[in-house]
């Protein structure tokens, strides 16, 4: 049993992460460019311009893809409940792994709304 609820948590935590980390990178990004916190690429930290919209560009990504995994993640925690316990410890390491690749995926929508935005010196177009 506390199994199960070790991988209801795990299937559940990235969902709540992206909600909670979209929500402040939203509404409350760095002030400040740096190199510890928030959304760090090369085309992102180029000036404050850059690095503002790509927080509020990723924040609600990850808000809105956050909240889509979260409700996706429990329906299919219940089911997986009236499964056998290998059947079920193999379908949270898949959703765990679709969860991180539709994280690190995120890049791509954020780093093309950068470059339709901007160009390559930070200037906006």
């Amino acid at each position: 049993m506390s199994f199960s609820i070790t991988m209801c948590f795990f299937n559940i935590f990235i969902p709540i992460l992206m909600i909670i980390a979209g929500y402040m990178m939203y509404k409350h990004p760095p002030k400040e460019i740096n190199g510890l916190i928030g959304y760090r690429t090369a085309r992102s930290t180029k000036n404050m311009d850059t690095w503002l919209f790509a927080h509020k560009v990723c924040g609600r990504l990850w808000f809105k893809i956050g909240l889509v995994m979260l409700f996706v993640s429990v329906i299919i925690q219940i089911l997986l409940s009236f499964v056998g316990l290998q059947r079920a410890e193999n379908a949270s390491l898949i959703i765990e792994f679709i969860q991180m690749a539709v994280l690190v995926g995120s890049i791509f929508p954020v780093e093309t709304a950068l470059k339709r935005n901007f160009d390559d010196n930070g200037k906006q177009k």
